[in-house]
């Protein structure tokens, strides 16, 4: 049969395709949900931005990718002459929407009292996001090579416990009753083999019970839900090249998150991909890299500061039994909603503690992906990588409540600080560049565990090189940025080299205890 008759044989929807469509169609609504209310509500960006600009670019990046997925999986099948390829799932980086949010635009908006200034640099940033995972479709390999996956998934880790859980867990604890049950039927759907009657997607299920209980109890209003639904236009991106040109005049401040978050993303992306492979589709690494790195720089060029990435879960999609129509399905459904400033009325709808408990699951299995996909020796190493991302988020915690009274910790003093238990100076120099630190943190214990102290050293070595330009443990970007840090590395890079003289024999992996790293991709 000829690779055009597959094709041409191959159904555009299946049964199994409408649950995998309600399952992940309301993981991405979800999410856009989310990022719409961070804008709002944490940056205090106008909403006729948010909803006429945003949205609509991001809505343009989502549908572009989620059909060359699609386009993917059915030239797979087609040259496989199969009818079981499920399409890679795709949307909005939940680990880069916190990060954009929280780390770049709203220290800039705190500052300045700007939005528009903010979102002028987190456009910037998805810029060189996209650009590096672009570079990473040709040297991801390497990096994934000569980096501990415990210090990539470390850091990350530190991320998904700090910026994705804690403002979710916080948000549902303020309405339990409306957020726990909700939690609960999260977990029980996506952590165990328990189904729902009529194989009901849980996510579904689970937003339903909690807008349920929402409006019977009073949590949510109709005069909102009249407001919102008067207030729906439609809206077309078009290009924000000058804000994109202003926020890159600036770039170096972004480059400190954006390498290393580049570098997970295009990490991520392998990994998903050596995923399906083992679910038994085997696609191609740089397509999907090069399809990543488009979507941010598309994104970003129309005015959106999130990054679109291929998302963990096509075995579960698959076994759900997903094939290619979900993917297509979800980008349009998703993209319209976005067009025609749905989200909106989405979030008069649906109350805020019924959405926030999957951020809360994500994150849960974000670090503990950090445990599970990593030797077990490795496991200081995750947690050397955690560190600086909790300092980062601690001290950034501190400003807001200190800016929140009318006050800086320089107005207060660190002395003052100090009396009362807060090592505030010394966690704001850890946390600074908190993914690069915890990166490079992480992977000279890991290499330390295994008496690779040569790799340690050069680990150790390159801290001291990004600590003296200031990409980490440093407030800016300059030369000589924190010389007492720096030569901490530098001391750290001696003891390193001095055991490597000894040519001590590496630490020889316990099969009992290493990962089965097809499995715990997914």
């Amino acid at each position: 049969m000829t690779t055009t008759t597959a094709a041409a044989k191959l159904p555009y929807w299946v049964r199994g395709d409408t649950n995998a469509f309600f399952g992940f169609g309301v993981n991405v609504l979800v999410n856009v949900l989310t990022l719409t209310g961070l804008c709002i509500g944490v940056i205090n960006m106008p909403a006729s931005d948010v909803f006429g600009v945003i949205l609509p670019a991001l809505g343009v990046a989502l549908v572009a990718g989620n059909i060359y997925y699609t386009h993917l999986a059915r030239r797979l099948a087609a040259k496989e002459n199969r009818t079981d390829v499920t399409a890679m799932p795709y949307g909005p980086s939940v680990p880069h929407m916190f990060i954009v949010i929280f780390v770049i635009m709203l220290p800039i908006y705190l500052t300045t009292k700007n939005p528009v200034q903010a979102w002028t640099a987190g456009i910037a940033w998805a810029f060189i996001i996209g650009v590096i995972v672009l570079i990473g479709a040709f040297i991801g390999p390497y990096i994934r090579k000569y980096a501990p996956r415990a210090a990539l998934l470390g850091t990350l880790a530190g991320i998904s416990i700090t910026f994705i859980s804690m403002n979710p867990a916080g948000t549902m604890w303020r309405q339990a009753w409306i957020a726990l049950p909700v939690f609960g039927l999260l977990l029980i759907g996506l952590l165990t083999d328990v189904k729902l009657p009529g194989n009901i997607p849980i996510g579904l299920a689970a937003l339903l019970v909690g807008t349920a209980i929402g409006w019977i109890g009073g949590a949510m209003s109709v005069p909102d839900v009249t407001q919102a639904a008067k207030d729906i236009a439609f809206a077309f991106p078009h290009l924000k090249v000058d804000m994109l040109i202003d926020g890159l005049r600036d770039m170096a401040p972004l480059l400190a998150t954006a390498i290393p978050l580049g570098v997970y993303n295009f990490t991520e992306a392998m990994t998903n991909v050596e995923s399906a492979a083992t679910a038994g589709d085997k696609y191609n690494l740089r397509s999907v890299l090069l399809a990543d790195g488009a979507g941010a720089v598309v994104g970003a060029a129309l005015g959106s500061p999130f990054p679109p990435a291929v998302y963990v879960g096509h075995p579960g999609w698959k076994a759900a039994g997903g094939r290619t129509g979900y993917s297509m399905a979800t980008g349009i459904v998703i993209a319209l909603l976005c067009f025609f400033g749905m989200f909106g009325l989405l979030g008069t709808i649906f109350p805020t503690a019924a959405i926030v408990p999957i951020l809360l699951y994500i994150g849960l299995l974000i670090g503990a992906q950090a445990f599970q996909a990593t030797p077990r020796a490795h496991a200081a190493a995750v947690v050397a990588a955690l560190i600086p991302n909790i300092a980062s988020w601690a001290t950034g915690l501190m400003d807001n409540t200190l800016a929140a009274a009318g006050t800086t910790a320089a107005q207060v003093g660190t002395e003052t600080l100090a009396g009362a238990g807060v090592v505030y100076d010394g966690l704001k120099t850890l946390g600074s560049g908190a993914i690069l630190a915890g990166l490079v943190l992480g992977a000279i214990v890991a290499f330390i565990i295994d008496k690779r102290f040569r790799h340690a050293a050069i680990f150790a070595g390159a801290g001291a090189v990004l600590t003296f330009v200031g990409l980490i443990h440093a407030e800016k970007v300059q030369w000589n940025a924190d010389p007492q840090v720096t030569l901490g590395y530098l001391f750290l890079t001696a003891v390193c080299v001095l055991f490597a003289l000894g040519r001590p024999e590496p630490r020889a992996a316990d099969a009992s205890s290493e990962p089965d790293l097809a499995h715990t991709a997914s």
